[in-house]
């Protein structure tokens, strides 16, 4: 009844009141596609199924996401509408059911799984999180998820409570992703299509070259090449830190390149890197919630 999803523990009853995430006991979500810009591996040909849920257990200052993040744009659904979402994904070919953003619903989206599963659902899920997770959490989707996609946003606790009001980001992250590679291990390919596995993201942050050496460190000796790390250029400044001297500039191809020989440095080969032009491209959605309105009426009888 009182809510311990996530670390932050805010034991409030979300029928009733709201806590950091604001997000309540009902699931919303903004948007659902074939997404055809995520990794190579998990996008595949026809795009990732993805469902982009709204509100967010971080802060994140610079969120690319923000209407739904922060400011909570989306749609009520219940769980058998979303099962349905999942199903109409599958018959759309999609490679995955991709999940973004979804540690404040767990127990719904256990449930919608459960069920799909039941109506034929057998394509890869992906959980797609910031990593700010609880590993008894976690626990719950065991058997369920094939494939993590988390980030590991900082190693420094000072950035983690600056820029995302996340205490204990790293050490939080860091148990979290243990958990994750303990469920799904190593990585499984067919035809350059993951089936199983961890891919763990680190976004360039302006300044921050030394906090992102000592995650790839972290994660290259704890895992080796039995992970995929994906390290991503592709900062783009918001409106809102325009008055932010630290974090109103995009990556440098210097500093980006700084990072990435410091990873062939430390050997490094399961990786992502992206092109110098993918921080000019738009990685931000439409959320347009008249369209998702239709989307998930035709769900229910379209699947």
């Amino acid at each position: 009844m009182f809510c311990e999803m996530c670390p932050r523990k805010c034991r409030v009853n979300r029928k009733k009141q709201l806590g950091f995430c604001k997000a309540s006991h009902q699931v919303e979500i903004a948007k659902f596609y074939l997404h055809q810009w995520e990794e190579p591996c998990i996008s595949g040909k026809y795009g990732s199924g993805t469902v982009f849920f709204s509100h967010c257990n971080l802060q994140c200052i610079y969120c690319q996401n923000y209407e739904i993040s922060h400011e909570g744009k989306g749609v009520e659904i219940s769980i058998e509408e979303l099962k349905n979402i999942f199903l109409k994904l599958q018959k759309q070919k999609a490679t995955n059911i991709n999940l973004v953003t979804p540690t404040h619903y767990i127990f719904q989206i256990k449930e919608a799984l459960i069920q799909a599963k039941k109506e034929g659902l057998t394509i890869p899920i992906v959980y797609n999180s910031s990593g700010y997770e609880e590993v008894k959490v976690l626990q719950e989707l065991e058997g369920l998820i094939d494939i993590y996609l988390v980030d590991m946003k900082y190693f420094n606790d000072q950035y983690a409570m600056k820029y995302s009001k996340a205490p204990h980001y790293f050490q939080i992250c860091r148990a979290a992703i243990l958990e994750m590679y303990r469920q799904v291990g190593s990585i499984k390919m067919t035809k350059k299509i993951m089936k199983q596995g961890l891919i763990v993201r680190h976004l360039l942050l302006p300044g921050l070259k030394d906090d992102s050496k000592k995650i790839l460190n972290y994660l290259y000796q704890t895992y080796k090449d039995n992970i995929i790390i994906s390290i991503m250029n592709q900062y783009t400044p918001v409106p809102r830190v325009k008055n932010n001297k630290d974090l109103n500039r995009r990556i440098s191809k210097e500093e980006y390149q700084e990072i990435i020989e410091y990873a062939l440095s430390l050997g490094i080969e399961n990786a992502y890197v992206q092109e110098e032009e993918t921080a000019l491209e738009s990685f931000i959605p439409e959320f347009d919630l008249e369209e998702i309105k239709k989307d998930i009426y035709q769900s229910k009888d379209r699947i």
